[in-house]
């Protein structure tokens, strides 16, 4: 198996490193992308030198901008994002609220602090598919996260039912319906069941 290589960051790599850090990446990456585009280089202490005010400037842009996010997510902490859908009489969404749709109602938030939000920072597994509340994490990085409540409403009434149930996944719980007795079947009152029609008659 192949030994991870060290590079030298020329440029800011998400969950990787900064301008200036030394990391250590697998080959395959090295060669296909932070080489080739000119991201990173073979380390030498002339080069990180030289990259040494740059770095500097990153750091402090990174702490400027946790310091945003940090805000962001103290204006985020307990609210309630209220979004209205079309859906069927049994409340499953004709399409869906996705990551991207979290992301673009709480920009508002996000712009006046001069910060954004990206779907990527949405963490929920699926799309909703179905009206109700749900409890979304909110996640910058490891140490920058909370929780928000997405309310997903109908666009019009539905119809008086039974409280729907959705399992784990989402997906509605199909409750089994009780079985009816079946009707008598019987002739005009009081008279005889007649016998059938091919029957021979006396």
């Amino acid at each position: 198996m192949a030994r991870n290589i060290e590079l030298l960051l020329q440029e800011n790599v998400e969950n990787l490193g900064i301008v200036g850090d030394v990391v250590r990446v697998k080959p395959g990456f090295a060669r296909n992308f932070l080489l080739p585009m000119g991201v990173a280089v073979v380390p030498t202490p002339q080069r990180i030198a030289a990259l040494e005010a740059d770095r500097e400037k990153a750091v402090a842009a990174l702490a400027e901008q946790k310091g945003r996010r940090n805000m962001i997510l103290e204006k985020l902490e307990g609210i309630a994002l209220t979004m209205t859908r079309s859906c069927n009489d049994q409340g499953v969404l004709y399409g869906s609220v996705s990551q991207r749709d979290i992301a673009d109602g709480l920009q508002e938030i996000a712009v006046a602090l001069n910060e954004s939000i990206d779907p990527r920072h949405i963490r929920v597994a699926t799309s909703i598919r179905h009206i109700g509340t749900y409890d979304v994490p909110i996640q910058f990085e490891q140490d920058l996260r909370t929780e928000i409540q997405v309310i997903v409403e109908p666009d019009q009434p539905l119809e008086e039912r039974e409280e729907m149930e959705f399992d784990d996944e989402g997906e509605l719980i199909e409750k089994p319906r009780p079985k009816q007795a079946p009707k008598p079947v019987s002739g005009p009152e009081g008279a005889e069941e007649s016998a059938p029609a091919d029957e021979a008659t006396a």
